[in-house]
């Protein structure tokens, strides 16, 4: 079980740093939200993996911790704001800049959008 849990938070990091490293916005978000359910799978089972403990204390001889847990809740509200800001923050660079690659220009190659907005001369 736990070979699995450990092989299943390398994916999910490995892949969440691999689309991090490319330059779209779209796979930057995607890469984000999945290195965030990684660390948080990590945080998770850093309490112990224990199956039929109750949550509470009192109930049993042993029980789960409830930190991990909390700090796990935690993180995917926090997770889930940030992944918002992030899709509009990418919709709106789209919108001015004309593409989704990450710095505003063009890949090589690559025959850039016209801007919905042109960029006034105190944005530039």
């Amino acid at each position: 079980m736990e070979a699995l849990i450990a092989l299943v938070i390398g994916v999910l990091v490995s892949c969440g740093v691999y689309l991090l490293l490319r330059a779209r916005t779209f796979p930057v978000i995607l890469g984000l939200t999945l290195l965030s359910y990684g660390v948080n799978l990590f945080i998770f089972v850093m309490g112990r993996l224990r199956s039929g403990a109750p949550a509470v204390i009192g109930q049993g001889d042993s029980y789960a911790d409830p930190l991990p847990q909390a700090l796990v809740l935690t993180a995917i509200v926090i997770g889930f704001a940030m992944t918002a800001f992030l899709l509009v923050l990418a919709l709106r660079g789209r919108a001015e800049l004309g593409n989704d690659h990450v710095d505003g220009s063009a890949a090589i190659g690559e025959k850039p959008v016209k801007p919905v907005r042109p960029l006034a001369e105190d944005e530039v």
